[in-house]
């Protein structure tokens, strides 16, 4: 299928689906301007799209693929595409592989995660073999032990590994711990995840001759989002035009943002998705503008990735800006904020992962100067501790293979709350 003109998108969900239907009810009848339509609510959107008798949907459930998805609710909802749809999926986001380093003849590990209806492992696998350059595809999967990961990459030469952030410093902290060379590998190419600092230290000390580089930024909900822009920013993509339709919107009012470096919410427009259209929808992350090439953007993180602390609330780029800041001999490998509750009161705990070998010299000093840092830029957070609100800030330190993650797509959980719910 082809990408379609956005009127005949808009006017066909109009049409045969009930949800856009009653969305643009109170519409003209011929709409050509995405500014004219309403942002979709993500929580109408799901409790209309049920797997069975869905509103969204323009036709029966009858020749699609459906996969599971967290949406940015957090709860797992259901996506599907026609094999129509997934086609142009894989080969457009395949198109985009050649901009982060992908070359002819390249043997390309993925440990991506695969079953239980989750896309990732199946549509970069697709991507791959869609994609305009030939390659070697390895389809290890994020789920395989490491003890027999580490052997294939080595045996068969990989040069190229893709996965989440997590499963790929999992699988650094295994390499630097065991002594292993990978010396092949060039490339390692994340996705479903943001990569911080912290984290790229740990790959270039496993992979000292590997770039990380984005392998894209697509969601299986959204679909796709933003093709790679080579350079030394991971986080810049731009459209991928003519199949989807970025849009970055103000956060209060809504009202598009054209001016460089002033972040806003993502949201997309599919232009080639029927079964399922996907037309201003929220994709759940925040970006800007940057100026540097047309339609460039800058991913800035999670729109809602944060925790409430008693009064305080608190977003997990803080926690990172504090270990940056303080960890100015790169220690520190990991972070997740943990928040629990004793005594009455809530308390965040910082969980601080090291490579293997790092000294426990030094720890106290360091964990200090993090809570210093992160109670600077959230001053609310000692205030709070000073009234009685919360527990004073505490650092645990653990290893990166302790860092609790999702167990079924393998990401990283940023914020783990522990409170016990009634």
């Amino acid at each position: 299928m082809s990408a379609q003109q956005l009127s005949d998108l808009i006017r066909f969900a109009r049409h045969n689906s009930p949800f856009y239907r009653d969305l643009y009810a109170s519409l003209p009848s011929h709409i050509d301007r995405l500014t004219d339509l309403p942002v979709v609510d993500q929580q109408e959107f799901w409790a209309a799209n049920a797997l069975h008798d869905s509103r969204v949907l323009t036709g029966p459930l009858s020749e699609a693929t459906v996969y599971k998805t967290g949406g940015t609710t957090g709860s797992p909802k259901f996506s599907v595409y026609t094999r129509d749809e997934w086609r142009t999926f894989v080969t457009s986001f395949g198109q985009g592989l050649v901009d982060t380093g992908l070359r002819p003849g390249h043997r390309v590990a993925d440990l991506f995660y695969a079953g239980e209806l989750y896309a990732s492992f199946l549509f970069v696998l697709d991507s791959l073999a869609h994609a305009p350059v030939d390659n070697v595809r390895l389809p290890i999967g994020g789920g395989a032990p490491l003890e027999t990961t580490i052997p294939t990459l080595r045996d068969l030469a990989a040069q190229v590994v893709t996965g989440t952030p997590t499963t790929l410093c999992r699988l650094a902290e295994q390499v630097v711990s065991s002594g292993v060379r990978l010396d092949s590998v060039e490339l390692l190419l994340f996705g479903g995840e943001a990569l911080f600092d912290d984290q790229r230290r740990l790959l270039a000390t496993a992979f000292p001759r590997a770039e990380a580089r984005s392998v894209g930024y697509a969601s299986v909900d959204a679909g796709l989002l933003g093709r790679p822009v080579p350079g030394a920013d991971a986080r810049v993509h731009r459209a991928f035009t003519p199949y989807s339709l970025v849009e970055i919107l103000d956060d209060s009012t809504d009202e598009p943002i054209t001016a460089p470096g002033r972040p806003g919410r993502v949201v997309v427009t599919s232009l080639f998705r029927r079964l399922m259209p996907i037309i201003r929808y929220p994709a759940g992350d925040r970006a800007e503008w940057t100026g540097t090439g047309p339609g460039h953007f800058r991913i800035l993180g999670r729109a809602e990735e944060g925790v409430r602390v008693g009064p305080v609330s608190l977003y997990t780029q803080d926690a990172q800006d504090a270990v940056s800041a303080a960890d100015t001999a790169g220690r520190v490998v990991g972070t997740q904020l943990v928040v629990r509750r004793w005594d009455g009161r809530d308390g965040l705990v910082l969980r601080l992962a090291t490579a293997p070998g790092d000294p426990d010299h030094g720890r106290e000093e360091l964990a200090g100067a993090v809570v210093t840092e992160l109670e600077t830029v959230r001053p609310l957070y000692p205030d709070s501790v000073r009234a009685g609100f919360v527990h004073p800030l505490s650092v645990e330190w653990a290893r990166h293979r302790d860092l609790a993650v999702n167990p079924r797509s393998g990401k990283l959980v940023r914020v783990l709350d522990e409170r016990p719910t009634a």
